[in-house]
């Protein structure tokens, strides 16, 4: 699926991104292979595959042994200089 390059240039725009007409002829290039693939995978049959969230199996990768391996909170929040309801308190660092 070609794509022009005002389209291209509307991506970069969304995504904030400056680009020069070296660089919009490139990425059109390389976007249209892009859709191309999206479009064959479009066209597969996968009437009979079952849906799923991950393509391999996952499992529990903690060790057994390790589970309370934590420092309990009192060691850890008395080295803290400010803490609040068992938690560490932080200064402000955003502006409103």
């Amino acid at each position: 699926m070609p794509i022009n390059p005002e389209e291209v240039r509307h991506v970069a725009r969304l995504a904030r991104v400056g680009l020069s007409d070296e660089d919009v002829s490139r990425f059109q290039g390389q976007l249209s292979q892009i859709l191309d693939y999206f479009q064959v995978l479009h066209d597969l049959e996968t009437d009979g595959v079952p849906p799923t969230s991950h393509p391999l199996p996952l499992h529990n990768v903690m060790r057994t042994d390790s589970e309370d391996a934590s420092l309990p909170r009192d060691a850890v929040l008395g080295n803290a200089p400010q803490q609040e309801a068992g938690l560490f308190r932080v200064s402000t660092i955003l502006e409103e």
